[in-house]
């Protein structure tokens, strides 16, 4: 009889860990995004300082929202090898759910693999001005984000503290 009760609390335990990892795992939302288009820019002031502009579209890569997308415009100030965004847009749909973000702030730096650029690693904040259905325990939400190039064309962009509440039901 000891050993049931033991069993059974082990699994019940086992099967409240297991929950919460999938909890935590729905908290980080994570897309693969391809760069569609890209536009740059000198300043004219200095020879290293451009302006880049890039339109992008991103697709959830895991957990409950997979398949869901973004579709984005960037513009970022780049002196050499240091970048500075200046705005970025970005819409988001989900089935059942549309919410726009806005850039806060944000810097990048290049990634260089075998002494050639590969793309840009970034990390700033974003603020979700507008949500609704699905995604409307978005709305005037603040996180934060990070970018990780893959290739020239395509990064991954990964959200901490993604909401519960904007979880599908």
């Amino acid at each position: 009889m000891k050993q049931l009760s033991l069993c059974m609390v082990l699994c019940v335990v086992c099967g409240l860990l297991w929950l919460n990892e999938i909890a935590r795992a729905d908290a980080t939302r994570r897309y693969d995004c391809t760069i569609d288009g890209t536009d740059r820019e000198p300043t004219g002031d200095r020879n290293e300082r451009t302006i880049v502009s890039f339109q992008y579209t991103c697709r959830v890569t895991d957990g409950l929202l997979k398949d869901g997308g973004i579709t984005g415009l960037s513009v970022s100030e780049w002196d050499s090898e240091k970048g500075r965004y200046l705005g970025s847009i970005d819409v988001y749909r989900a089935l059942d759910g549309i919410a726009v973000g806005q850039l806060l702030e944000a810097t990048g730096s290049s990634v260089t693999e075998n002494n050639r650029a590969i793309g840009m690693a970034t990390s700033g904040k974003m603020v979700f001005k507008f949500a609704s259905g699905s995604l409307a325990a978005l709305s005037g939400r603040t996180l934060k984000f990070t970018i990780k190039p893959i290739s020239s064309r395509q990064f991954e962009m990964e959200f901490a503290d993604w909401p519960e509440a904007a979880q599908p039901k």
